[in-house]
């Protein structure tokens, strides 16, 4: 504790040291701080503070918790000319992220009955679990399109609309890259994933807006108090994770290639400029762009259900779509850096011409989810984000236990027996995923929401309250 100075209620501060370039940055509260301590996540900040190139403080959420290289719930961000880039600051789900969609239904206005019924039509439609294949195959000329186009490539092709991609981040698509530096192994994992949630800590949840705390942002987002809501929450799949596999083997041998200190192996990374990691950069881009085309045809089969079980005239509007394990290249503080974000989602202030002109008064939409039975919360960028922490908040509730503790803790069916008793409808492909993905296996997505809206990396806007999961 003697290391870490507190700098505000939620903001404590480890001052450069050893061989630390800069300051690290932990936003928690105390309660959340002796946690993090004791899993050792914040010695992965330490050493993320140390990598060639770093501008600024390397920065950590509340939901921090220990990951592969960079902390989950780890931002750094990297001089382009000087910098690196790193797979494990990224992580191997790349553009695992959360798509919030709204509907013109009010949830008081619709029976229980009719709740399972979307919800079992979805899980039908909607393949799920591990190494889940889709019932769209793509071919090898069609793969190549979604890697470079993303989202865009699943509405061209009748999955959605025009205002779906207008509300995502990126627009749904990283322009840049480049399927030629994407490995063959890499594109046939991606053949027969497309729209498919997978499994962990994915999900789709039907939901409905239980509390307003800001009247004029969620009337700008088209948010109202007893509205229907759906959150998916999936990413780039088998083929995010070879391309993660592919390049940790390439950077590696950068690393010591190009004389590059790390404080740990798993932190391995090439300059941004240099082959490698201008190789990988195209690569993970493009595994971006997969995520947002799986996301896509996903939410494309939601609004046919909607329409299916609640009428023809039923809207599903997407409010908004978020990533959550990425690196970008962002103009901040007057420079052009790389950003990564890793378990943390993007939350740029008003104003911003990255956010669609609908959304620029109230700020960037920002979507926390939280875990199978507990609120999720629709929050907005702010002005202060883009001071403290590159335009970055919280990304969901982050782990307590790992997967193998909460098995040792908790069963299935329990769990399910738990929701039931909420009057909450869960359909899920294993137990065994019910039960590593426990409500508490996981931190208080309140107290997360909390320290970020009190430190002012994001504003409450919505409080979304869950009545029917599906898992994977």
């Amino acid at each position: 504790m003697t290391e870490i100075k507190k700098q505000g209620k939620y903001e404590y501060i480890i001052t450069k040291r050893g061989n630390m370039l800069t300051d690290a940055v932990i936003f928690a509260s105390e309660n959340m701080l002796r946690h993090i301590l004791s899993d050792k996540a914040h010695l992965q900040i330490i050493n993320v503070a140390a990598l060639k190139g770093i501008v600024g403080p390397a920065v950590v959420m509340p939901d921090i918790h220990y990951g592969y290289g960079f902390p989950i719930g780890g931002v750094a961000a990297f001089s382009t000319e000087e910098g690196i880039i790193s797979p494990g600051g990224i992580g191997y789900d790349i553009n695992c992220g959360v798509r919030l969609m709204r509907l013109n239904i009010n949830f008081s206005d619709i029976s229980s009955r009719d709740i399972e019924q979307f919800l079992s039509l979805m899980y039908n439609k909607i393949p799920s679990g591990v190494g889940g294949q889709g019932t769209l195959k793509l071919g090898r000329k069609n793969i190549e399109g979604v890697l470079t186009e993303g989202g865009c490539w699943a509405v061209k092709e009748g999955y959605g609309l025009d205002s779906d991609t207008e509300n995502t981040e990126e627009g749904g698509c990283l322009e840049g890259a480049d399927p030629a530096e994407v490995s063959q192994r890499a594109k046939e994992r991606g053949l027969t994933q497309l729209g498919t949630l997978g499994a962990g800590n994915h999900f789709l949840e039907i939901q409905h807006v239980s509390e307003i705390y800001d009247e004029q942002s969620s009337s700008d987002y088209g948010i109202r108090r007893g509205q229907m809501t759906v959150m998916i929450h999936s990413g780039s799949r088998g083929l995010g994770f070879q391309v993660c596999e592919d390049y940790l083997k390439v950077m590696r041998s950068a690393s010591a290639r190009y004389g590059i200190k790390l404080q740990d192996r798993q932190l391995a990374c090439a300059p941004l400029r240099s082959p490698e990691g201008n190789k990988y950069f195209k690569a993970m881009q493009c595994a971006a762009n997969y995520a947002w085309a799986n996301r896509q045809v996903m939410a494309h089969r939601v609004r046919l259900c909607a329409k299916a079980v609640f009428g023809s005239s039923t809207s599903v509007d997407q409010v908004y779509d978020v990533c959550h394990n990425v690196g970008k290249i962002e103009k901040q503080k007057g420079r052009e850096l790389l950003v990564h974000r890793k378990g943390a989602t993007r939350a740029f202030g008003p104003g911003r011409k990255e956010i669609p002109e609908r959304y620029r008064r109230a700020g960037q939409p920002v979507i926390v989810p939280g875990t199978m039975g507990t609120s999720s919360f629709l929050m907005k960028g702010t002005e202060k984000a883009m001071d403290m922490s590159f335009g970055s908040t919280a990304h969901g509730a982050g782990r307590m236990w790992s997967r193998s503790q909460a098995l040792r803790n908790l069963r299935g069916g329990a769990v399910k027996k738990e929701l039931d008793d909420k009057g909450i409808f869960l359909m899920a492909k294993s137990f065994k995923t019910v039960a590593e993905e426990a409500p508490q296996a996981y931190k208080d997505i309140s107290e997360v929401v909390q320290v970020c809206h009190g430190a002012g990396l994001s504003g409450k806007v919505a409080r979304l309250l869950p009545v029917a999961v599906m898992k994977g």
